[in-house]
């Protein structure tokens, strides 16, 4: 048996999270002098409500290489492969604890990847490897699997403000190209890593128009994720504008990203995950 361990940045809806091979290990978040389990003692709802008005602004930080023992040890008691995949390590510490966990537990049972993605670009490959492992795929199938949508993953954002992304000081905002934006509406892409800026746009509705633009263009698309940071109805209105590049539009995922990832991006930002049926 084989059994998938990740993070909390994955962002995968909440019906698929109730799998017996799935463990998800919680990142951190301090919000003032209170440390919680991101996604478990904070709702997302409340987290938004109150980012804006905090003084300061929140810290995240990696679990720690025991949070990821245990999960390990607990998937160890039913599976013979553990396979850890994790946020994307130059935005995160989270990869190397899980790391540093694996090779102090079983680093012959535990194969680790890197997926250098955040949010439903980490979270569609673990998905598909879940999907794999009910298929009864053997490790190498599992983890071809997960690598194939890897190479398939789009992942733009739409930030409403670059306030927080500069603040958090996880992204080099010169080398993104995303400093002196003011009143500008910016859609950044994740990929391998790397955050960069693709477009630049004075108002919310053009944004929205160009980054339904971009969807669009990654046709033909096999699979849609919609994350959004407290922006439903913008998270609906992409949608609505790009269906028509579905194959199935009832089968898009819409979630709201975890408090860990909207620390960085802000309140009232939109983003998609989108999985090309053809390799980039």
């Amino acid at each position: 048996m084989i059994s998938i361990v990740t993070d909390s940045t994955c962002d995968i809806p909440g019906e698929a999270l109730n799998r017996d091979n799935l463990y998800v290990v919680p990142a951190l978040i301090t919000v003032g002098e209170q440390t919680v389990l991101d996604g478990v003692e904070l709702s997302r709802q409340r987290f938004y409500e109150l980012l804006p008005q905090l003084p300061q602004l929140p810290t995240t930080s990696a679990p720690s290489p025991a949070a990821f023992l245990s999960a390990y040890e607990n998937a160890l008691q039913s599976a013979d492969h553990v396979v850890s995949i994790h946020a994307a390590s130059q935005l995160s510490g989270i990869y190397n604890s899980a790391r540093l966990a694996a090779q102090e537990i079983a680093p012959d049972r535990i194969h680790l990847i890197d997926s250098g993605q955040l949010s439903m670009g980490l979270g569609w490959a673990v998905m598909e490897a879940l999907d794999a492992i009910n298929l009864k795929e053997p490790l190498e199938g599992v983890i071809a699997s997960i690598r194939s949508v890897l190479n398939r993953v789009n992942v733009f954002a739409l930030l409403n403000t670059v306030e927080f992304l500069g603040k958090s000081g996880r992204i080099n905002m010169i080398q993104a190209g995303l400093t002196n934006l003011l009143s500008i509406k910016p859609i950044v892409e994740l990929r391998e890593g790397i955050v960069t800026s693709v477009a630049r746009v004075r108002t919310w509705s053009r944004a929205v128009n160009t980054l339904s633009e971009k969807v669009k263009q990654l046709a033909p698309i096999e699979k849609l994720a919609i994350m959004h940071s407290n922006r439903v109805e913008g998270a609906q209105d992409l949608l609505d504008r790009v269906k028509s590049v579905l194959p199935n539009p009832n089968l898009a995922v819409i979630t709201d990203v975890t408090t860990v990832i909207g620390t960085h991006v802000g309140p009232g930002a939109i983003g998609i995950a989108a999985i090309s049926k053809q390799t980039r």
